[in-house]
């Protein structure tokens, strides 16, 4: 299975961009994983939310296809503890699909056609984070996530 974590704009802080990359480097001994960047729109100041949210909420629809399993990065999703985000993506894993999409949607959050399409929501928090934290906090939590299945020392309880 391959996870791809699928993002409205691009990292520009340096050192998350840093961060980023370095469990990026670590997940390549436990999985395939990437990340996707859909470009920020241009001109939005003459752009509703709703306009905003319904224009990225198209480039998010054509990125995936009616075989990939899509979870939202959303506020309004299921919290999990580490161990827990760790046994969902071992349940994920054992249902043996080829693409699993993580979105983080742009700063109005998603459309109701990307609500329509998605698999599920995962929340990372109670509290709000920039979209381009979110990205750091999801790589990392997804490295812990392999390391607790494989037991390996990086989570401690």
């Amino acid at each position: 299975m391959k996870v791809i974590l699928l993002t409205v704009g691009k990292t520009n802080e340096i050192s998350l961009k840093n961060a980023i990359s370095e469990y990026q480097k670590r997940l390549k001994f436990y999985l395939q994983f990437e990340i996707e960047e859909i470009p920020e729109l241009k001109n939005t100041k003459s752009l509703s939310e709703n306009i905003q949210k319904q224009k990225e909420g198209e480039l998010i629809l054509k990125s995936v296809t009616d075989q990939d399993e899509v979870i939202l990065l959303d506020d309004k999703g299921a919290e999990y503890t580490s161990p827990q985000f760790a046994s969902f993506m071992e349940k994920k894993m054992a249902m043996g699909g080829k693409r699993l999409f993580f979105v983080v949607g742009g700063p109005y959050g998603f459309s109701d056609a990307v609500y329509a399409r998605a698999n599920g929501k995962l929340s990372m928090s109670k509290m709000t984070f920039s979209h381009q934290m979110i990205r750091l906090i999801f790589t990392e939590q997804l490295y812990r996530a392999m390391t607790i299945l494989r037991g390996e020392p990086y989570h401690h309880e």
